[in-house]
């Protein structure tokens, strides 16, 4: 999930400077939003009849009943990490591990199958697309490896959030209904089954880079950050191959998979960042137990992927099916003063071996040191500028507006919650 707050994008619209309000208005009918919301914000699938049977003293660790505000966290949060699943299921059909000790490694369509129907429950045997597979494995040669633990990570999260609400009474939340998006038709991708995001038209923002490597500078205290690789965020590009046709140029190819790098880091900062802002607001002890648990996976998997993507192999490519549109990475591994006209401190603001967050300001500029801390923190708005963000990235790209509204309705039913409060 990535950081205009869930990616920075995930994790603050503000981290860039965006106004949360304003691209609302921009992006949803405001009258479909609000008639949308009335549905969705009350958390997914919790009658309102049984919301407003919470007892009004605070809710008991593991009690019986979840607050207003508690459900419709957990309720956001089932949703993103749906949405987060569904990605992460595509990257690994084409790049992750398909064998284990010589057999066809089952686990992820295993997992897959409960929740998409007409998914395959077991590996049908042509899955893995082998030259997108080789593209990614100049980042690290673990990657296939790591693309598939990702994937099973984010599946094991959605399945325990949706059990705990059911366990308490609400129905578990579901996007199948908005799985309308066509997917990779390159070998090794599994045919005939919709998709909740696109993979093919991506503009990254990569500002999680320089941000993490920052000694002055805080999302949360109202300062934004370059992007690493200015280019994939001007123009949408592929992080997957879209057809067999895009894996026969090879620097093409490898340039669809230094996206994906880069794309793994921006989806999994917005996690790292999401978890701790919401857990802010959540009441029962049990339900705070449960953020504090799974948000430090999700920092785990960015940094992992946050060390793979400076190893992105330095190039220009131009995408076939449209000319005018080109990337360029640098080679993060070198930055030098005379190859990009910076200063010493912006210099080592590129550097790609500094993956552990540089200490900066938190809560003041002027009365506390600076420390090493997740970045940003901040809780107004974070769960829907997460959605923003993705929206801006293009992982929705070919949705239905029905789809952004009732996100939206999710994450402003999480933003609305107060501790305490029922």
């Amino acid at each position: 999930m990535s950081n205009k707050t869930l990616p920075d994008q995930k994790a603050s619209a503000q981290a860039a400077g965006d106004d949360v309000d304003s691209l609302k208005r921009r992006t949803f009918n405001r009258r479909s939003f609000l008639r949308n919301s009335v549905i969705a914000g009350a958390t997914v699938t919790a009658s309102a009849a049984l919301l407003d049977s919470v007892p009004s003293a605070l809710a008991e660790p593991g009690s019986g009943h979840l607050t207003r505000g508690d459900a419709a966290i957990l309720s956001f949060l089932a949703a993103a990490e749906i949405i987060e699943s569904d990605l992460w299921l595509q990257y690994a059909e084409l790049g992750g591990v398909q064998t284990f000790n010589n057999h066809l490694d089952d686990e992820l369509f295993k997992l897959a199958s409960k929740q998409i129907q007409g998914y395959p429950s077991t590996n049908p045997g042509n899955i893995g697309n082998a030259a997108y597979t080789n593209a990614l494995l100049p980042l690290d040669g673990d990657m296939p490896q790591y693309i598939h633990d990702n994937t099973e990570d984010e599946f094991s999260h959605q399945f325990f959030i949706n059990a705990y609400l059911m366990s308490k009474g609400h129905e578990p939340v579901s996007l199948e209904k908005f799985r309308i998006i066509n997917g990779s038709t390159a070998t090794g991708a599994v045919q005939g089954v919709k998709r909740l995001t696109n993979l093919t038209q991506l503009k990254v923002d990569t500002s999680w880079w320089t941000r993490y490597r920052s000694r002055t500078g805080n999302p949360d205290l109202g300062d934004s950050f370059p992007n690493a690789v200015p280019s994939l965020g001007n123009n949408p590009f592929p992080a997957i191959p879209r057809t067999d046709a895009d894996t026969s140029d090879p620097n093409f190819l490898q340039a669809i998979a230094n996206t994906a790098g880069f794309h793994f880091a921006f989806i999994e900062q917005g996690g790292s960042s999401l978890y701790p802002s919401l857990a802010q607001r959540v009441t029962d002890v049990e339900v705070l137990r449960i953020l504090l648990s799974i948000g430090p996976t999700e920092t785990s998997h960015f940094q992992t992927w946050h060390d793979k993507a400076g190893n992105a192999v330095p190039l220009t490519a131009t995408d076939p099916q449209h000319p005018s549109v080109t990337v360029t990475f640098p080679d993060l591994t070198a930055p030098t003063l005379d190859a990009e006209g910076l200063t010493d401190d912006q210099v080592e603001d590129l550097q790609s071996n500094l993956i552990m967050p540089e200490p900066t300001f938190f809560l003041s500029k002027t009365k506390f040191p600076p420390i090493s801390i997740i970045r940003p923190t901040e809780t107004r708005n974070v769960a829907q500028g997460a959605i923003l963000g993705l929206i801006q990235d293009g992982l929705f790209n070919g949705q239905s507006q029905d789809f952004l509204n009732h996100v939206m309705g999710l994450a402003k039913a999480a933003d609305d919650a107060k501790r305490g409060t029922f």
